[in-house]
């Protein structure tokens, strides 16, 4: 009995259009894909990391080293990794592609290759490539650096 294949290719964003990326996003939507929107930055929103670590060291500290540490009223790590691979799971068959935030490309490798959330900042992403993820029944195979089509 054959499995139904899902393939999901991330796309991140052009480095001119990454600019924008140096302050802490608001959650960006992915509009088809309601799992795959940015990470949630609470308070943190707006900000650029060093104006949030010239005010708050400990918590800037503590959001790099441990996974399980959120931004106040935002997401951790932890969490965004587990909100993106169910999404991942719950993908129909066939071939899906979405623009998204770097931090998502990298929950989503994190997850489906069942890393440890500590290697989610291990992970780079470089601007304008495609990450893909290709799998059946949970188990998945990873392509990355493919450079995003014009």
């Amino acid at each position: 009995m054959k499995s139904a294949v899902v393939r999901v290719q991330f796309v991140r964003r052009p480095f001119e259009d990454a600019s924008r990326q140096v302050r802490f996003g608001h959650g960006d939507p992915c509009p088809q894909y309601a799992g795959l929107q940015g990470p949630d930055a609470g308070e943190w929103a707006g900000r650029t990391l060093d104006e949030v670590a010239a005010e708050d060291p400990a918590a800037v500290r503590s959001w790099l080293t441990d996974p399980d540490y959120a931004p106040p009223g935002g997401e951790s790590v932890t969490a965004l990794i587990a909100r993106v691979g169910a999404a991942l799971a719950a993908l129909p068959a066939g071939t899906h592609r979405a623009v998204v935030d770097q931090a998502v490309v990298r929950a989503a490798v994190v997850s489906a290759l069942e890393l440890p959330a500590t290697a989610f900042w291990r992970l780079d992403v470089r601007p304008d490539t495609v990450t893909s993820l290709t799998g059946r029944l949970g188990r998945w195979n990873l392509q990355l650096g493919q450079p995003a089509e014009k």
